[in-house]
């Protein structure tokens, strides 16, 4: 099997999930779909996108849910494509267990090292949340500035990189 490590990266609602996901579908691969966000949180507008994003997933993909485990999901992702959606849900849980910010990234940095020794197929897909204006709250601050350095670290490793605008991706690193 060919590995590879695919970042797709996109603002909200630009179509980064449902681009993703049909990459997974067309990679002939079987599928196991991470899905970050802590379910038992979810307010009920939230646990409306999750059913939506639930409903538009194979039924035969694999969907691990409520585990945030990012390496240890690689290593025990073999034979499978590994599509974690998203990276920016990942981080705010760990944020939100009072994680530091340098512990977080270099938790990240693991599961990328892992995911290219293994040789795994992953892709993974993350909000682009520097774009808009300066948030008004520490919190904000620190959780846009998580998030952009994690990007930044998933561009450097990943084998190509998407950013994903109105549905339609343009390829910024690799063929």
């Amino acid at each position: 099997m060919n590995s590879f490590l695919q970042f797709i990266l996109g603002a909200n609602r630009s179509g980064k999930s449902l681009y993703a996901e049909t990459l997974a579908a067309a990679s002939g691969l079987p599928v196991r779909y991470l899905a970050t966000c802590a379910t038992e949180v979810a307010d009920e507008e939230m646990r409306q996108r999750i059913a939506l994003h639930r409903n538009r997933r194979p039924h035969h993909w694999q969907t691990v849910e409520n585990r945030f485990d990012l390496r240890n999901q690689i290593v025990e992702s073999e034979g499978f494509l590994l599509l974690v959606d998203s990276i920016t849900l990942w981080l705010s849980y760990l944020l939100m267990q009072q994680r530091a910010k340098e512990s977080i990234l270099a938790e990240l940095q693991e599961a990328l090292d892992v995911a290219l020794e293994l040789r795994r197929s992953v892709i993974l897909v993350s909000d682009e949340v520097g774009g808009g204006v300066v948030p008004p709250t520490a919190e904000g601050r620190v959780f846009r500035d998580l998030a952009g350095c994690a990007n930044q670290m998933m561009a450097r490793c990943a084998t190509k990189v998407e950013l994903v605008v109105a549905g339609l991706p343009l390829v910024l690193k690799g063929a």
